[in-house]
């Protein structure tokens, strides 16, 4: 009788828990608050990805995809949490969406041996392998960022910026602060002065004190390192004090549709730097819309599709995919562990031909990871708003950052890391 009733409420526990897949990738994702609206888009994406794989492919090497989605608000503490209540499903790697989270979770993800991948944002030096082992942040980072919107500045002012103004209005959090010692370093090299004119993110919708600054002392630049709420009020601010838009230039978290639109004709010819491609002419959306959108099966109903976060989210998901895959096919069998990703992202080599067999050609540069590189190559290009045609049109090819600057200030902030937190650096043959 005893055996009898322990069986029962065993199946019982069974039948009411979750089903789960073979591959698990959360989404730690944000569609609440000031950040939401371009939280979703990159959730959606992201989504839509795995979506499709499971879909079309019957997953990935066979085994279907999981993908949990926790809700943090773009709140550290509530990212926190949600890693910490979905690792134990068997979670492999974990894309936290955030730069504070990421701050939080590089020594816990560490010390859990799961991958972290941050394109675009996080710690900028976890570049360095050698002492960031689990973390990743391809195809380019805050710094390369930075660097590439000097080097645009350089090439509409004959390769000069002497005697230049620049000023950085910044998200005053571990994100906005990421490019400043960069751009103090790019003011020395090229003799541009730098104006630092933080924001503070529960004022985000009140820039106007920054702007009348902006106006007053008219700097020949604004670089805009912003997100969320942020990047509409400062695009309605430059255009209330009659700033030129082309030369107002943002990071790529502030060049979305979502940005620009509510300042409608006002925001044509603003500019922002991107690492991926937008709009839905890539063959990939073809795939798509046959096996998620016109099924239904679309997150979010399919409204952001093609929109430039939401196409930063599916890359996201594609690097992870591929990272996966490569996994795979080192250890020899389709149910992986986190630590067989880690191999899997460290030997990642995703080239032009294999983004054109995805459906993706020219979206975006090569990228190839190494023991010692995690952060690829930094390329990024141009992009500026065409508000007749309510689209991004890019207005460069991809350019490399300058690497003289940046790889002496990862080396240093890495290994200060390092030092801080007991950490031996790998050598990476």
């Amino acid at each position: 009788m005893k055996l009898r009733l322990a069986a029962l409420v065993a199946a019982a526990m069974m039948a009411a828990a979750p089903a789960m897949a073979d591959l698990v990738v959360p989404n730690l994702s944000y569609r609440t608050g000031p950040y939401g609206a371009n939280g979703n888009q990159y959730a959606d994406g992201f989504n839509d990805y795995f979506t499709l794989l499971n879909e079309r492919d019957g997953g990935i090497g066979g085994q279907k995809i999981q993908v949990p989605e926790c809700e943090t608000a773009y709140n550290t503490e509530k990212g926190v949490e949600c890693y910490e209540s979905t690792k134990g499903q068997g979670a492999l790697v974990y894309n936290p969406f955030s730069t504070g989270i990421t701050y939080q979770l590089i020594p816990k993800a560490s010390t859990d041996k799961i991958p972290l991948y941050t394109p675009g944002y996080g710690r900028t030096s976890s570049k360095n392998g050698k002492v960031f082992e689990w973390v990743f942040n391809a195809p380019a980072n805050y710094w390369d960022g930075a660097s590439v919107i000097v080097k645009h500045l350089l090439d509409v002012n004959g390769g000069k910026l002497d005697g230049k103004k620049i000023a950085l209005v910044y998200h005053n959090s571990a994100f906005g602060k990421e490019p400043i010692r960069t751009l103090q370093e790019l003011g020395k090299k090229h003799g541009f002065t730098l104006t630092e004119i933080p924001v503070d993110p529960a004022a985000a919708q009140e820039q106007k004190s920054q702007w009348l600054q902006i106006r007053r002392e008219k700097p020949d630049y604004v670089i805009l390192y912003g997100w969320g709420v942020m990047n509409q009020a400062a695009i309605q601010e430059a255009a209330n004090v009659k700033y030129p838009m082309e030369n107002l230039i943002g990071i790529w978290w502030a060049g979305g549709e979502v940005d620009v639109e509510p300042a409608g004709a006002a925001a044509n010819g603003y500019k922002s730097v991107n690492f991926n491609g937008a709009g839905t002419s890539y063959p990939y959306y073809e795939q798509l819309k046959q096996h998620v959108i016109d099924p239904g099966k679309a997150s979010g109903g399919g409204a952001h599709v093609g929109k430039a976060m939401y196409s930063r989210g599916m890359y996201a998901a594609l690097v992870i995919a591929e990272a996966i895959k490569k996994a795979q096919e080192l250890s020899g069998t389709p149910n992986v562990t986190p630590a067989q990703v880690r191999d899997g992202f460290e030997a990642l080599d995703i080239s032009e031909a294999r983004m054109t067999e995805l459906g993706l050609p020219g979206f975006g540069q090569p990228i190839k990871i190494t023991c010692d590189n995690h952060g690829g190559t930094g390329m990024a290009r141009m992009q500026q708003w065409d508000a007749a045609a309510k689209e991004w049109k890019s207005i460069s090819d991809f350019i490399e950052p300058d690497q003289e600057i940046l790889t002496p200030l990862i080396a240093a902030d890495s290994e200060a890391y390092a030092k801080e937190n007991g950490i031996t650096p790998r050598t990476c043959s």
